[in-house]
């Protein structure tokens, strides 16, 4: 089984916000060294609003600011990428344009290589263009690598019917299509993310980071949360 897990930069920050928290790291890194461990094959995006949330600046040109926003997942992947290996496991980073010696440069032909060598492959640098998101991107590199699932490791645990926080009676979906999330804007990922995972029949699991070994618990289907169907 190959899955494609996207963490958001804040989830890495932990308490802090901002930055990283290592222990927090570090727990996410012995999860996926399980499923490596038991023969699964785990790519990895990590979004950068730890460092920078460029869309909220209305100073900086919005190219700019969202390469800025690219330079910081990457950053996001180096510092996690290290943690993994440090306790045990071989990774490797692919980005959509050269970086010289820190990545490589991103094909379908590469990644599965490093896929076959049993090693963790992190998409970092989005999907190298402004105006779209770390969500394109995991969903863009789903694709492309033919994973199985995309797990969404989020704070909330799992698509509501309406916003939790602001509506104490809302409703959690178990399962929920892709069409009645892009119909319904239920915002499990930025809308051309939706449509495209809802065109190439992607499917995703959507699950909170911080519940108690919830990366392993989605990516076998017995975790708590929500699974977002193909239609």
């Amino acid at each position: 089984m190959r899955i494609l897990l996207k963490l958001s930069g804040e989830a890495l920050a932990g308490e802090k916000k901002t930055g990283f928290d290592e222990e927090t790291v570090r727990k996410v890194a012995l999860q996926v060294k399980k499923l490596v461990d038991d023969g699964t094959e785990v790519g990895i995006v990590i979004g950068g609003g730890n460092f920078w949330r460029g869309r909220s600046s209305e100073n900086i040109d919005r190219t700019k600011a969202d390469q800025i926003g690219m330079l910081a997942t990457i950053m996001n992947c180096i510092y996690v990428s290290e943690i993994f290996r440090s306790v045990g496991m071989m990774t490797s980073i692919l980005t959509p344009f050269e970086c010289g010696s820190f990545t490589k440069l991103f094909s379908k032909d590469r990644a599965n290589k490093y896929f076959a060598k049993g090693q963790v492959v992190f998409f970092a640098g989005g999907t190298g263009h402004p105006y779209f998101s770390t969500d394109t991107g995991v969903v863009l590199r789903a694709i492309e690598v033919e994973a199985d699932y995309i797990l969404l490791a989020k704070a909330i645990d799992g698509v509501y019917d309406s916003d939790p926080a602001k509506n104490p009676d809302a409703k959690r979906y178990d399962t929920v299509s892709i069409s009645d999330v892009i119909a319904q804007n239920l915002q499990v990922v930025d809308m051309t993310a939706s449509i495209l995972a809802r065109d190439n029949k992607v499917p995703m699991r959507v699950f909170a980071l911080q519940e108690e070994n919830s990366i392993v618990k989605a990516a076998t289907g017995s975790f708590n949360g929500t699974t977002v169907t193909t239609d």
